[in-house]
């Protein structure tokens, strides 16, 4: 059952430069839209729908962009918990290892219910 358990802190690291390096694309595609012109393509209803289209391809880029960060910024700290319980297992795992090896000294085999 503990292999099901598992969880690779490399690679939520790798998916998280991943994300950001989406977010960077993003940005490089709605910085290239938004220097492009759109008078001129054709007829006014043309120029219009490229207006329209560029506006909302600018407000669902960014949205995508806010999205994939906090998403990054999630991965993040489920990242750094997975690391801080599974050192705290350890270390408690350890402890009670530890605990067994000179914790039974007596070795009697009373279970200390209390009945003589």
């Amino acid at each position: 059952m503990a292999e099901r358990l598992a969880v690779d802190g490399d690679e939520l690291g790798r998916f998280m430069q991943m994300l950001s390096k989406s977010t960077d694309s993003l940005r490089g595609v709605r910085k290239a839209l938004s220097e492009a012109t759109i008078t001129g393509l054709g007829t006014d209803d043309l120029d219009s729908a490229c207006e329209e289209f560029q506006e909302d391809w600018k407000y669902g880029s960014q949205e995508i962009g806010k999205q994939t960060e906090d998403l990054a910024e999630i991965i993040g700290k489920s990242r750094d918990s997975y690391r801080e319980v599974d050192k705290a297992l350890e270390a408690a795992l350890k402890k009670a290892g530890d605990g067994n090896r000179g914790g039974n000294k007596g070795g009697n085999g009373s279970n200390g219910g209390g009945k003589k």
